[in-house]
Formats: structure tokens, sequence, C-alpha cells
């Protein structure tokens, strides 16, 4: 009997609660991935190795032909032993290791067993259950891993023969948003809200066979989406060439996880700081090139800035924030025909001034972004700020209508409220998407104002835009943008530059008076 999705959420959630009393559910995923992963693992080994044994019944193989018959045709991945040739020598499996759950030294031998996994399958599992500190005894003690395992054991059987992809990936989703919703700010390092992931995903609309990369991937959503959009568009998701590369050992390993749960297998997840190490390169050094590219990079992240690189288009973004080199780096990574990138940042993107200025100058002189979606305020678990879409296009490959210009779409309002946060809807996200693919007239208006979704969009062209002094704030060119959408950051980011550029007015005055010998004004 195929299990349900309710079941399966249901009985995985009961096992992450068994941790309530050793840690902050801040810390859950770092053990329930892992054992739920392996389970997997075990179960879909034990599984395809019954239909072995039942397919080669009473046949006389040696233990040598038998092992290659199976791996050849039955299994893709292996399940070594542990401790060879000694007395505790066991499969590092789910079921074996669980037979010895009453004894000591359960964390050292769920440790062992996950090491050994990832060594016998270096080209797949190498790195996958990351730093696995949970193992040791000082930070989850025996008895609280042992509960954890009883209740995950509880869970019907993880493989194909008894559920679906879709249930296992949706239920390794669901764990996601549980943990997202329960541990708050610490959540926005590897969960972008679903809303938020569909909108970017939908905006930029994935191929069969096309690549797909997020240069700070968090659990890989944004990736799977892409794949999942692009089946239920009737295309084959699994076709799609994935890549995606996280800072954090622990969170890269809860991606590649989320990946193979949902049979997806053309992935590659690397380890390391985009900006510092880009890990995808071509044979000359440069940074690798995609067709899309997304990601919801860490906000206002202080960096050490380039010295010289190739990516910094308009300039080098200043220390206190690594936005815009996060932009940068997308735009390099752009596949030349048809590349195409989407990212979620603060507003203060749009129109601080100094270093960040500059580079937004040359990107827009190099008639590089397409379009500016403001959306509300509250829609991440990190931060309440309001946040906007940046969608991006390759030299040259804007349509004929689109270039010249941007598009501004103001979403601000467009929300319903849930239990800790705004999220978009299933109608907010159409209409959206109804802005975005709107024509507009000559002055920059849609042509059918009901046929963008009943939000205010206008079309800016470039010129217009430069005589504002690339300034991107949407109020500029949406005039009925709400002030009190605007939130307390980006007001003191305005106030900040406008006290800045008072203040050289200012000493430019004192400059021209002292020099035509008028004393007596510098106080």
């Amino acid at each position: 009997m195929a299990v349900t999705q309710q079941e399966i959420e249901s009985r995985l959630w009961d096992a992450a609660d068994e941790l309530r009393v050793a840690m902050p559910e801040a810390q859950y995923a770092s053990v329930v991935f892992p054992l739920m992963f392996w389970k997997y693992l075990s179960d879909t080994w034990e599984h395809h190795h019954q239909e072995f044994l039942a397919e080669y019944e009473g046949d006389d193989l040696s233990a040598e032909e038998a092992r290659e018959i199976e791996y050849r045709d039955h299994q893709s991945f292996e399940i070594p032993s542990i401790h060879p040739g000694t007395v505790h020598e066991r499969r590092a499996s789910w079921s074996s290791i669980l037979a010895t759950i009453t004894q000591p030294g359960l964390g050292q031998r769920v440790r062992a067993s996950l090491q050994a996994i990832e060594t016998a399958n270096p080209d797949k599992f190498s790195r996958l259950f990351g730093s696995m500190t949970w193992t040791s005894e000082e930070v989850l003690p025996g008895e609280v891993l042992a509960a954890v395992m009883q209740a995950m054991d509880r869970t019907p059987k993880m493989h194909e023969g008894n559920m679906s992809h879709d249930v296992l990936g949706g239920a390794y989703e669901y764990l996601l948003k549980r943990f997202s919703d329960g541990s708050g700010t610490r959540a926005g390092q590897f969960f972008t809200p679903r809303e938020v992931v569909e909108l970017i995903v939908e905006i930029l609309d994935p191929k069969s066979h096309e690549s797909v990369y997020d240069p700070t991937c968090g659990s890989g959503g944004m990736l799977i989406a892409s794949a999942n959009l692009l089946k239920a568009h009737g295309g084959r998701g699994y076709t799609l060439k994935l890549h995606g590369q996280e800072a954090v050992q622990d969170t890269a390993g809860v991606a590649r996880m989320n990946l193979f749960m949902h049979n997806l297998t053309q992935f590659k997840v690397e380890v390391g700081d985009t900006l510092r190490d880009p890990r995808f390169k071509k044979l000359d050094g440069s940074v690798a090139q995609f067709d899309v590219i997304l990601a919801n990079p860490p906000y206002s992240l202080k960096w050490k800035p380039w010295t010289s690189d190739p990516r910094a288009i308009g300039g080098t973004a200043p220390s206190k924030s690594a936005d815009w080199a996060f932009v940068q780096h997308m735009i390099a990574s752009m596949a030349p025909k048809k590349g195409r990138a989407g990212v979620v940042l603060p507003h203060g993107v749009l129109f601080r001034g100094g270093e960040e200025g500059a580079i937004r100058r040359g990107v827009l002189d190099g008639d590089l972004l397409e379009a500016v979606i403001g959306l509300p305020s509250n829609l991440f678990y990190n931060t309440t700020i309001p946040t906007c879409v940046l969608v991006f296009r390759a030299p040259g490959t804007k349509a004929p209508e689109r270039q010249g210009g941007v598009l501004f779409v103001d979403a601000s309002t467009r929300f319903a409220k849930a239990t800790n946060r705004n999220i978009l809807t299933e109608s907010d996200i159409a209409n959206v998407l109804a802005a975005y693919h709107s024509t507009f007239d000559t002055d920059g208006n849609p042509v059918d104002p009901d046929g963008a979704g009943g939000l205010a969009a206008r079309f800016a062209p470039l010129s217009e835009i430069a005589a504002n002094g690339y300034d991107l704030n949407i109020g500029r060119y949406i005039k009925h943008v709400a002030a009190e959408q605007e939130d307390l950051g980006t007001l003191i980011d305005a106030y900040n530059i406008a006290r800045a550029e008072r203040q050289k007015a200012e000493q430019r005055m004192l400059a021209v008076l002292a020099s035509a010998g008028i004393e007596g004004f510098d106080e």
C-alpha cells in the first residue's frame, strides 16, 4: 500500500521532536536530514537486494559473481561494511545499526556508517553528510539519538516500491519549512520561501537540457523548483544540469540530500565562498557560464572586496555590503546567447550611492537589467524588510521592446498574512507574472492595465533613469508606491545618502566663500 504524504510527514516530525530535550529547533536539520537520507539509502539498497535475490534464487553463483551482477543490474550505490574482518563487522545500513541501539557507542557507529557510505561512493556521496558533530555523545546523548532513530524507524520503508519520489521529496521540503517556521532568523541561511522561489523560476522559465546555477544554493530549493516547474509545464525536469555552490558544508549536504530525494541526479553542489573562490570555472580560469542563474544571497554581507577581478563590471562593491558583488558574479555567469538571471535583494541596492551607484550605472549602461519587482515586507524568515527581485539578461538578448530601459513592477501590497510572516499566494504570483509579461505603450504604461494583474507597472527608458542619477527606487517611476511600504532600513539608507550629499554641498559652498575672502560661515 502506497504511503501518503501526510503519514510520512507526521512520522518524520515525531522523530524530529525527540530532539527537543537536547537542542534548539534551529539545529534539528543537522541531525534529522542525515538520518532520514541514511534510512532512504538503506531501504532502497535492501529493496533492490531483495529483488536481486528473488531473480537469482536457486542459481549457483559465487560471492564474486553475485556481487558483480547485483551492482551491475540492481544497485546504483554501495552500502559497505564497517569494521571489516573483525568481530564488530556489520553492514553500514540503518537496520544493522538499529539492531545495536541499546549498546554503548551508538553515535560512533552511526558516524562510522555514514563515513563508510561516503567513502564507498565518492562520485555520488562525497562529503554528503556534513561535519556530523551531532554524533558526539557531548552534543547529542546516545539515548536521545536512539529515541530519534526508533521514532524514525516507524516511518514506512523509504524506497520507490513503497513511495514515490514526489512524496519523499515533499516530506523533505515539509521538514525544511517546519524547521524554518520554528527556528526564525537562522533558517534564512538555507531556506527561501517557496512562493518567492516559484516567482523567480516562473520568470526565468528554464527549458529542457538547460543548465541552472545557484551561487548561494542553501538547501537547493531553487534548483529543485526549476526542475519541478519544467515538469509541470510538460518538459523534462530531469534533463536540467543543476549546479550550486554553498559556503556552509552542512548546508551543502542538506542540498545534495534534497536533490537526491527529489530523484534529481544531474547535479553538482560545491562548497566554498562564491565571491572569493568560485568553484565552477572554465579551462581558462574564468567563471563558468549557465543558461539560468538564480539566487537569494545573504543581504548586506561584509566582505573583502576584490582587488582585480574581471567580474567587477562598473567597479567593486564596498566592504560593508557584497550585494552588488553577488549580482556581478551572476552577470558574469550568464551564457552569452540565452543567459538570464534572477536575484532577491533588499531595496538599498536600488539607490545606494558611492561604489554601488557606479556599479548600477555600469549595469544599466550595458542594458543588462530587464526588470525590478518590488515585493512585500516580512516575506522571509531572516528579515522583515521588503525586498525586490532583479531580472537580468545577457548582453543583446533582451526582447526588442524591452531594450533600452527597465520594467518596474510594484507588488508590495500583494500578500496574505500567515502565522510568522507574510506570504505570496498563487493569485499574487500570477498577477506579478501578468505584469511582467505585459506590453507597454510609448509612455511606458501597460497597454492593457487589467491584463497587468491589477499591479502598478511601468517601463522606464534608460534616458529617464540616467536623468534620475541611475537611481532605481521604484517610487521614482511608479509614483503611487505607498510610503508606508518603506522599511526603516531603507529610510535610514536614504537619510544617510542625503546627509552625505548635504555635507558635500556645504563643503563646496564654504570653499567658494573662503576663496572670495568671506569668513565666518563654518559654524
